[in-house]
């Protein structure tokens, strides 16, 4: 579908299966990756440690926290279905299922490529949308994470 057309979201029914477009890239720098973890108080080495990552993790230096790759769905996710999809306000209604598949080194870029798996008509102008989130790591062979999440769109 990769379009920049907008449809209602009950218009979105016939699209079920179809690629809704791909994010830009973001980069998942340190400072990044620093500030998630004074966020969350997740100051695991493998994300904060530097030079213990580049000498003792697998990964060959610091990953980004799963979830912050996992919140990384909230813009990435708007700057595809704002411009898309005709609707008062979309919010996030959840997840169904997430998948960590590789990690994002510090430094890596990323982007979010959005499927439609399917519409439901909730009733009074409310619209579920479900959509399979692939978050692509540059360069990488596989994705860091896929997951389904779930958007309430409000016509």
């Amino acid at each position: 579908m990769t379009t920049t057309a907008t449809m209602s979201p009950g218009e979105l029914q016939d699209k079920a299966g179809q690629e809704l477009g791909v994010s830009s890239w973001i980069e998942v720098g340190q400072t990044r990756i620093n500030e998630f973890a004074h966020c969350t108080e997740d100051r695991q080495w493998i994300h904060v440690d530097v030079e213990r990552a580049a000498k003792e993790s697998p990964a060959g230096g610091t990953i980004a926290h799963g979830y912050l790759t996992l919140a990384l769905l909230a813009p990435t996710g708007m700057e595809i279905l704002v411009p898309r999809i005709r609707a008062k306000q979309i919010l996030n209604y959840g997840l169904d299922k997430v998948r960590f598949l590789a990690p994002v080194l510090a430094g890596k870029r990323v982007r979010n490529r959005i499927k439609l798996v399917g519409v439901e008509d909730k009733g009074g102008g409310r619209w579920l949308l479900s959509l399979e989130n692939t978050v692509e790591i540059e360069g990488g062979d596989k994705p860091a994470l896929i997951a389904i999440t779930l958007a309430m769109a409000f016509g």
